[in-house]
């Protein structure tokens, strides 16, 4: 995998940011392919509202739609929250490395 651009990190956790995209995507996450009216269903909102957060996810990388006829059906795009989710590993390493270091030498120095 190659590291993620700062714009694509940015996009992908601004998309994460809100709960109806994080919603969204999880149901999609689980195998689903479903129409954005689909999605809509279990919301408390416009069908105009949940199509701009399937496009703010869709902008991220995170989904792809496809029409058929008068539907546009989504799909789960795994390969930029992987991406995500390997820069938030990496990250949680290198600070577990600096907390262990200096637990250490806090105790050391007892």
């Amino acid at each position: 995998m190659l590291p993620l651009d700062e714009d694509t990190l940015d996009r992908t956790f601004a998309a994460l940011a809100h709960p109806a995209r994080r919603a969204i995507l999880g149901r999609l996450a689980r195998g689903e392919v479903a129409s954005v009216s689909d999605l809509a269903e279990p919301f408390d909102m416009s069908l105009v509202a949940v199509s701009r957060h399937v496009k703010v996810l869709e902008d991220a990388g995170l989904i792809s739609r496809t029409k058929e006829g008068r539907s546009r059906w989504c799909r789960f795009e795994p390969d930029v929250i992987g991406e995500a989710r390997d820069w938030i590993e990496t990250h949680q390493r290198y600070w577990s490395a600096q907390l262990d270091a200096l637990a250490n030498y806090l105790k050391d120095g007892e």
